[in-house]
């Protein structure tokens, strides 16, 4: 674990997250999300996008995608409705013989290193949570750990982004707050063709035949407005796969088990977006 020392005051990191997955399709979001985090000149300072959309949508992949192209670490920090401010920044714990050792979150790790730091589901957080991280979020760039009894700056290359689901908010965000985790990026639903082809990334042992079923299915709910995503399709299809081989009917049995894996999967209203055993081409 790598240690760092600030104001006199040891600090142990983070490790970065390995993040499995790529992105696929919808390249202009990428775009979006990288320009949010050009900086221009020196006295200019990148942007602190948030990413709102349903579960599922690929806000969190999109924003690894995005710190990929730019060779940076990733930190990943996930938001709940109890994180504290101390969970954000720096968190006291005892140490061999008692000694109090100070360990800094995800978010503080990112900022020394340069790294991105996203902050999943950011809508769950209280206001109080929130104002820790005010002056992270404009000019200033640093953070204040009231444990720890010092100020942390953020090193130049780091980059912060938010993803919130948009029917899942469990606080109303502060205006103060608002105004600083902009551009708003909305990441929607993609199309069947590029819907095909994130499930052949994720599944690439799935048969084609079980993949354009699995599509059809997905359309069909979006034309409905059902929240099914494309994650609730690789884990039917996924699910629907394991079934066939453990039965022995192998992957080519996979679709005659979709019924069955939709209703264990995603529960039985999930039934009606079934399309027929041979979707159209």
């Amino acid at each position: 674990m790598q240690k760092v020392v600030i104001e006199g005051v040891e600090l142990a990191l983070a490790p970065a997250d390995e993040i499995a997955g790529e992105w696929v399709g919808q390249e202009d979001l990428v775009r979006q999300l990288l320009a949010a985090w050009m900086v221009l000149a020196p006295s200019d300072l990148p942007l602190n996008p948030r990413l709102v959309g349903r579960p599922g949508v690929g806000k969190t992949t999109l924003a690894c995608a995005a710190a990929a192209r730019l060779g940076r670490e990733v930190f990943l920090f996930q938001a709940t409705s109890d994180t504290r401010p101390e969970d954000l920044i720096v968190t006291p714990v005892l140490g061999d013989g008692g000694a109090i050792r100070y360990v800094a979150s995800t978010i503080v790790s990112a900022m020394i290193r340069g790294g991105v730091a996203v902050l999943d589901e950011g809508n769950r957080m209280s206001e109080k949570a929130w104002a820790s991280l005010a002056p992270l979020l404009d000019q200033r760039r640093y953070v204040e750990s009231i444990v720890a009894g010092i100020k942390i700056h953020a090193h130049p290359d780091f980059r912060f982004a938010t993803t919130m689901n948009d029917d899942a908010s469990t606080y109303d965000l502060p205006e103060y707050i608002a105004s600083r985790i902009l551009p708003r990026i909305v990441v929607d639903y993609p199309d069947a063709e590029e819907e095909l082809r994130i499930l052949a990334a994720n599944l690439p042992f799935a048969p084609h035949e079980l993949l354009r079923y699995v599509v059809a299915f997905l359309q069909t709910a979006h034309e409905r407005d059902a929240s099914y995503s494309v994650r609730d399709g690789i884990n039917l299809a996924r699910y629907a796969l394991k079934r066939a081989e453990q039965s022995g009917a192998g992957p080519a049995g996979a679709i005659a088990g979709l019924p069955e894996a939709a209703s264990l999967v995603l529960g039985d209203d999930a039934h009606e977006f079934l399309p027929p055993a041979d979707p159209p081409r």
